[in-house]
Formats: structure tokens, sequence, C-alpha cells
């Protein structure tokens, strides 16, 4: 049975500012429970979990020393921030200094400039992890790393992509990039485009592409839209995921 300070401590989490207090996350649902235990046991504090996910991975848990408390569903809806808990969470530390050496000569990574929505972060780094992108940089503005819902969208992904918080002038100073395309609505067809390796900057849902991020970009790229389209532009996600694609096509 939790305690109250234990229920306390745990919410909390979803603040970043006791997040950073602490060095702590949290990570929830059986897949991404079950992929942290499987890929990166030493990030977890502990899981707390039904009874059903414990008779299940009980064996594998006790194995690698991992500290478990049981909980009923009634404490797992006290510290879970998802409408419909999913057996388990886990309170995780914080990632160590992650290796974010990238080649921009062989590879093409995202710039996620002053992206907040967390549901649209996640499934970039989700979507980064499929096309095998290794690192991708965002705007310090961005969401979170480690908000829960940006850990939740990414199903995942968050153990193997690398982020890099930098303004993008720093990123300039600091790496040789090559080309910067910024995703906007009045760039040349990506279809029309012949791309090379580089940064594909992706702007906020609401307000595109920051002026200080459009300064450095060498070339604007756009999705073309049907001539009836009554749809003042994409989401941010589903944008980047077609324009992604398009890279990885062009440069494999």
């Amino acid at each position: 049975m939790l305690s109250k300070n234990q229920i306390k401590e745990i919410q909390s989490l979803q603040l970043k500012k006791f997040r950073d207090a602490q060095h702590l996350f949290i990570a929830e649902g059986i897949k991404t429970v079950l992929e942290l235990i499987a890929h990166k046991p030493e990030l977890i504090k502990e899981v707390f979990a039904t009874r059903d996910f414990f008779e299940t991975n009980r064996g594998t848990l006790a194995k690698l020393q991992i500290k478990c408390s049981e909980i009923n569903e009634a404490e797992l809806t006290k510290i879970s921030l998802q409408h419909t808990p999913n057996h388990a969470l886990a309170v995780c530390y914080y990632f160590r200094q992650q290796n974010t050496t990238f080649n921009f000569d062989t590879h093409f990574s995202m710039y996620l400039d002053d992206v907040r929505d967390p549901g649209n972060f996640g499934t970039m780094l989700r979507l980064a992890d499929w096309f095998g992108i290794s690192t991708v940089f965002c705007s310090p503005s961005s969401c979170d790393f480690y908000n829960p819902k940006v850990i939740q969208a990414s199903m995942g992904a968050f153990l193997r992509v690398a982020l890099v918080y930098a303004e993008l002038e720093e990123l300039k100073r600091d790496r040789t990039i090559g080309v910067i395309y910024g995703a906007v609505l009045n760039g040349e067809s990506i279809y029309k485009k012949k791309v090379q390796n580089g940064l594909l900057v992706i702007g906020n849902e609401a307000n595109g592409i920051r002026e200080t991020t459009m300064q450095h970009i060498d070339q604007k790229i756009t999705i073309p839209a049907h001539a009836s389209n009554g749809t003042e532009s994409l989401n941010a996600a589903v944008a980047a995921s077609i324009l992604v694609s398009e890279f990885f096509r062009q440069l494999n």
C-alpha cells in the first residue's frame, strides 16, 4: 500500500521543477516499463504495478534486483496521469550525459523549434527512432524531455534517441551542419527538391519557426496541398512525418 507521502512524491514528478530537483521522472504503461526493464534497468528507481504485471514479470524483476511495490488499481489511478492507467508505472533516474556525437555529413536530423505540445514532441522522438535518427536537436524553449506525456507519446523511443537543447545559432557555431531546411507554408515543394544531409527545422504548432531561427535557414521547403484544400496547416508531428519520410527516401 502506498503512503500519503509516496503518493505526494510521485505526483510531484508531474512538474518539471520537482523532476529537476530530484533528477527523477515517471514512465507509464506496460510497454514503456518493459522496455526500460529490457534495455535500461539501471534507470529504474522503483516499479509500482498491479498484481497481474508482477505475476507475469516477477522472475525478470527479481533477477535484475529491481525494487518493486505491488499496488491496486485505485492507488495506480492516484499516481497516474492517464485517464485509464495501464498496470505499471516506473519512477526513474535522469539519464547520465548522453553521447551526442552526430555526423551531419552522412546523416540528417530534426531541429524542433519551440515545439511545446508534449504529444507532438514525443511523437517526433518516435518518428526519429523509426527512421534511425539517433539524435534530435531542439530549442531550449521546447518541451521538457522528461515530461510524462513526452515519455508516453514516444512509446519507448526516449530510450534510443538522444536530445540536445541549444539555440540554432549555437549549434551552427559548434558543429558543421551543412544545409539547414525550414518547414514553412511558402517554401519549395519537398517533392521537387533534391535534399542533402543536414538539419530539418520544424516550428511551433501555432506560430511556426521563430524569426531568430529563420535567419539561419538555408532553404525553405513545404508540403504541397491540394488546390481545393481548406485546411490552414498540418499538425507539426504530421508534417514532420511526411518530410522526414521524404528525406529518408531520397537519402537512403
